[in-house]
């Protein structure tokens, strides 16, 4: 199965990197032609930062299971935490850029910090006993997820220090783009103003850029590591292997799979325990080698940032300056302003919250799906997460294309009212999900992992094709498209312009909050018929875009 695995995995990425490549050079064309100079270097910058973001987006609450035998629950709870802690930081990291006035300064230390997270979980450290095998459950095991959880807190301070500054800089990008056309009249700044929501699209797709690559890096070295110590890659394994070394247990469903998990040259004959041991050791070795790839991407993001640094602005610099000449009465106008434009900008943060409880699922309940109910034979769970930014690169220009077709027509659409769509598409990812279980018969993740072959075969049930996380991960990144790159349009337009650092951190605040009960997804998915899950974010996506379409026509108003 490796070989078949491991071939698939390659033919999917050289196929993947022939589609990403034309994309890449049609939005540098787009970009470099259209928009203000500063984009190409602060999108590319970010594309190495979101490489390491999306190789932990994709195996991190899979890896800490399989690690340390934690329950799905206990490992969505830390996952959740973490980013729940890489957007909420962006809060304080907005504050700090903001009081220190030194935009860029800050950003390059969030690389930094960043760059150290990830030394820190790139280090494979275990629990071993005097011979070597691998010791769940006593306080060396604990010392070393303290550890792992205080690289991740690095990581998401990195994070916090990055990623709100940068969009920040790039909305005052469009502010200057706008201002520069507004001297050359009404009809120059109607263009200009057109493009600051494609321009937040492509920098978006430069995110997604490197989130397409990044999460074949942690599949295919770990199953390079197997395959050189005479193992195969088998999703139940790990699981299986803590459970036998914590009480003895052999099942059925542990025979046949471990069966299935190692290759005719291994010799371990009855020594069940030295296989369990040398399993999960393996396979969390290879996981931990693609955080160096981690650190690498975060040094060509700061060395890409601090060579063109110069072409960024400094937001809070300007306004500064620009402050003293304000009247008295030009100060309570533009304090009135402001209230509406918070007010404004509060609104949609509630919305957001609730889409990205439903969208990050892709590494909390989707994960698991895709671990426990769909066939990976061939392809290994965390490959299913780079369906997500390839569908960004390809169907990013179609949006646009026809945002702008509507445009012409005299008919634009609203960032409220694609906002208000987007919720009903993430809608329907779950619809399709809630429908498919239903059909399928699936019983809850508990259930489901629990059965061996026969049982299964009795229960008539089966595990779903490749096509299901293909068709779900479609309708989730439309959605994305019409509600995250233009959120922080939004963010852009209506912060005001001595509060850029502290509203793009709020808009990521929003985010970190809904992160925080995203570790709801496994505990429904394991402990319910699996449909009934779906059914609960398929509510959440309705209910969110009901609000927004009566919240419409008002925030149109503030943003005029």
């Amino acid at each position: 199965m490796v070989l078949l695995q491991t071939n698939v995995t390659m033919v999917i990425f050289i196929c993947i990197l022939a589609v990403v490549i034309p994309f890449l050079l049609f939005y540098l064309s787009k970009a470099k032609k259209e928009h203000p100079k500063g984009l190409i270097a602060a999108a590319l910058s970010n594309m190495g930062e979101r490489f390491g973001y999306y190789i932990m987006n994709a195996i991190l609450l899979l890896f800490i299971v399989s690690k340390f035998g934690l329950p799905d629950a206990t490992a969505g709870i830390i996952y959740s935490v973490f980013y729940f802690g890489i957007y909420v930081l962006s809060l304080v990291g907005g504050i700090i850029a903001d009081r220190t006035q030194n935009y860029n300064r800050t950003i390059q230390w969030g690389l930094i910090i960043m760059a150290l997270g990830y030394v820190g979980m790139a280090i494979p450290l275990f629990s071993q006993d005097a011979n070597g095998i691998i010791a769940d459950g006593n306080g060396k095991w604990m010392g070393i997820l303290v550890f792992t959880c205080f690289a991740l807190l690095c990581i998401a301070f990195g994070n916090g220090l990055f990623k709100g500054n940068l969009q920040a800089l790039v909305g005052q990008m469009y502010d200057n783009f706008e201002a520069e056309a507004a001297k050359k009249g009404p009809e120059a700044l109607a263009v200009a103003k057109d493009k600051r929501d494609s321009g937040f699209q492509i920098f978006y797709v430069f995110i997604n850029i490197g989130g397409v690559i990044a999460p074949f890096v942690a599949p295919m070295l770990r199953e390079w590591w197997l395959k050189a110590h005479n193992f195969v890659y088998n999703a139940d394994m790990s699981a299986l292997c803590h459970q036998y070394l914590a009480d003895g247990t052999v099942t059925q469903k542990f025979t046949e799979t471990m069966a299935n998990s190692v290759l005719p040259t291994a010799n371990y004959g009855d020594n069940l325990v030295q296989f369990c041991s040398d399993y999960i050791l393996t396979f969390n070795q290879g996981v931990h080698f693609s955080f160096f790839v981690s650190v690498a991407a975060m040094l060509i993001s700061l060395i890409i940032f601090f060579t063109q640094k110069k072409k960024f602005p400094q937001p809070a610099k300007k306004v500064a300056a620009e402050a003293a000449g304000y009247t008295a009465e030009e100060k309570a106008a533009m304090a009135k302003e402001i209230k509406q434009r918070m007010a404004a900008l509060f609104a949609v943060l509630g919305i957001a919250v609730f889409f990205w409880l439903s969208f990050h699922q892709n590494g909390q309940s989707l994960s698991v799906f895709a671990r426990d109910f769909v066939d990976s034979s061939s392809i290994a769970p965390e490959i299913w997460q780079a369906l997500n930014p390839l569908f960004v690169i390809i169907l990013t220009p179609l949006v646009m294309g026809i945002f702008a077709m509507l445009a012409r027509k005299g008919k634009p659409v609203s960032t409220p009212r694609k906002i208000a769509y987007g919720m009903g598409l993430a809608g329907c990812a779950y619809l399709f999900l809630m429908i498919f279980s239903i059909m399928k018969h699936y019983p809850s993740g508990d259930a489901f992992r629990a059965m061996d072959a026969a049982q299964m075969a009795a229960a008539g049930l089966a595990k779903a094709a490749p096509w299901v996380m293909i068709v779900t991960y479609f309708f989730l990144t439309v959605a994305e498209l019409f509600i995250s790159p233009l959120g922080l349009s939004f963010v852009s337009k209506v912060a005001p312009r001595h509060m850029v650092g502290l509203c793009q951190g709020l808009w990521l605040g929003a985010t970190a909050i809904g992160n925080l009960f995203i570790f709801v997804g496994p505990i429904m998915l394991n402990a319910w018929d699996i449909w009934k899950c779906w059914g609960v974010f398929l509510l959440i996506c309705l209910v969110s875009m009901t609000v927004m379409f009566g919240m419409v026509k008002w925030l149109e108003r503030v943003t005029e």
